[in-house]
């Protein structure tokens, strides 16, 4: 494990960290009606804490878990062909993605309000992380792209999962400072949120469009060609 190695895997954390899925739930625990009467029935702070923590904490887990599988999993004999079906199947996902959400612009829709459910707890927070960032795994390249590194630099057990536990520290890392920012700055945070959600999570009727739909099929295709061409 060279310092090198390190820094470029601490980076591919650091891009990785900023995904929607894990990003989104916090700030739903911090706006939401649905956050805040779960938290404590109103109540911010302890309760916020412990559903955010409770999401972070599955994301951890699942980041860690699933990295040590596709590690193990990369030792056995057919290492660098099992590593490139697993980087061809999470691009080939990716643009499956994509040409979904193109289709689905070719007609007009009413988009839901997106809310926390009525049985999520801090009971549930953890495997509700856990969940949400294995689905969402598929999109994470330099998650596979770090895992690639470590076996192609014959890293031992005890290193790679230390630097595998250091990967999903550092990609909960947003999820984390924005809890602390939206605990100490209140409701100037929750305003600036409450925006960002009126954009993009709050019920509307979406047009058809064709461009977008356009635009989404193109970046599907290109997607699908890196997914062939890995």
């Amino acid at each position: 494990m060279t310092a090198g190695l390190l820094a470029g895997i601490a980076g591919l954390a650091l891009l990785d960290s900023f995904n929607p899925a894990t990003i989104g739930l916090v700030t739903l625990i911090l706006l939401l009606p649905g956050g805040r009467s779960h938290a404590g029935r109103g109540r911010r702070g302890t309760g916020q804490v412990v559903l955010a923590l409770g999401i972070v904490a599955g994301a951890a887990l699942t980041v860690f878990a699933l990295g040590a599988a596709i590690y193990a999993a990369a030792q056995g004999a057919a290492v660098a062909g099992g590593l490139l079906w697993v980087r061809r199947a999470a691009f080939g996902l990716a643009a499956l993605a994509l040409l979904a959400v193109g289709l689905r612009r070719l007609r007009p829709r009413h988009r839901a309000a997106v809310a926390l459910p009525s049985w999520f707890s801090p009971w549930t927070a953890v495997p509700v992380g856990a969940v949400i960032t294995a689905v969402d795994l598929p999109n994470a390249f330099p998650y596979f792209v770090a895992i690639e590194r470590l076996v192609a630099a014959g890293t031992g057990w005890p290193v790679a999962l230390l630097v595998l536990a250091g990967y999903a520290v550092v990609y909960c890392l947003p999820c984390l400072v924005l809890l602390v920012v939206g605990l100490l700055r209140g409701d100037r945070v929750r305003q600036r949120l409450d925006r960002l959600y009126q954009r993009f999570g709050a019920a509307r009727d979406l047009p058809a469009s064709r461009t977008t739909a356009t635009v989404y099929t193109l970046g599907a295709l290109a997607v699908a060609g890196i997914a062939v061409s890995v």
